[in-house]
């Protein structure tokens, strides 16, 4: 929930309204539901606000993971042109494949609206995506290397 706070305290203004009524105090009661739809219609808009930033967040956490995919995948086609260590590229095939997953996994939760998991599963990918690709350059060869 996106304003947890904010709900919690229009509850409590329902609750203590409803206890005004129970105890037929209606002005009371009336004020504290006031208050209620107040503080109901602030959690409202907070958690649209917040809902939205995280939906923007999660979108480029995304993004950047599918970005680091192609990356590495990039300078593992140049590792294997360069011929690096078979055990290098096995290593870097494999965590490729996983990471794959991971973005995929992240592209999922973000399509069904689960923005927190989205953007922690990318930011994982994402990095560890950007780690592999330093060490492909690393153990690929300078002349090896393609220029942009």
């Amino acid at each position: 929930m996106y304003a947890r706070d904010e709900f919690s305290a229009a509850e409590t203004a329902l609750k203590n309204a409803t206890e005004a009524v129970d105890q037929r105090d209606y002005r009371l009661a009336l004020n504290r539901a006031l208050d209620a739809r107040e503080r109901a219609q602030n959690a409202e808009q907070e958690a649209a606000t917040r809902k939205a930033a995280a939906r923007t967040e999660a979108s480029r956490a995304v993004a950047a993971a599918g970005r680091a995919l192609d990356e590495a995948r990039a300078r593992l086609k140049t590792a294997e042109a360069a011929r690096v260590q078979a055990r290098v590229v096995t290593s870097a095939r494999r965590s490729i494949a996983d990471n794959e997953a991971a973005v995929q996994e992240a592209r999922t939760a973000f399509g069904q609206g689960d923005f927190t998991h989205a953007t922690e599963a990318a930011g994982t990918a994402t990095t560890q995506l950007r780690g592999l690709a330093k060490d492909l350059d690393s153990a690929t060869p300078p002349a090896s290397r393609r220029r942009r």
